[in-house]
């Protein structure tokens, strides 16, 4: 009898056929991770500025006039672009609009990040 050695075809096929499949399920994975960690990590580089509005509020006690470039909040020329933030686009009365890097799952557009101010007594909250 003649002595075989190595894989047949069809057991090279089936191990093909499972790591497809795993592909096909960690890929999308992967890049759902991906983007929730620039989402975070973009809320986080922009939460200097978030304090600077937030302190420009307190002392005006109004959004009104809390812009780019004044009362101590910073130029949006001046801010830095990251993979996580790829525009920072306005301030303007205290509404921070940012490109993100995190991308939809499902049509693979850049998240737009946008707070809303609300100045209260003594307080100011943006969100």
């Amino acid at each position: 009898m003649k002595k075989t050695q190595g894989f047949t075809l069809i057991e090279l096929l089936i191990v093909v056929a499972i790591i497809a499949i795993l592909a096909a399920i960690a890929i999308p994975q992967y890049q759902d991770y991906i983007s929730r960690t620039r989402a975070a990590g973009a809320a986080a580089e922009l939460s200097g500025i978030r304090t600077a509005v937030s302190v420009c509020m307190s002392e005006q006690q109004t959004a009104v006039g809390c812009d780019a470039g004044v009362l101590g909040i910073p130029a949006v020329a001046d801010f830095a672009v990251t993979k996580n933030v790829t525009a920072l686009t306005s301030i303007t009365n205290g509404v921070i609009q940012a490109t993100t890097g995190a991308t939809l799952s499902n049509g693979g557009a850049n998240l737009t990040w946008k707070t809303t101010p609300t100045a209260a007594a003594n307080a100011a909250t943006i969100t």
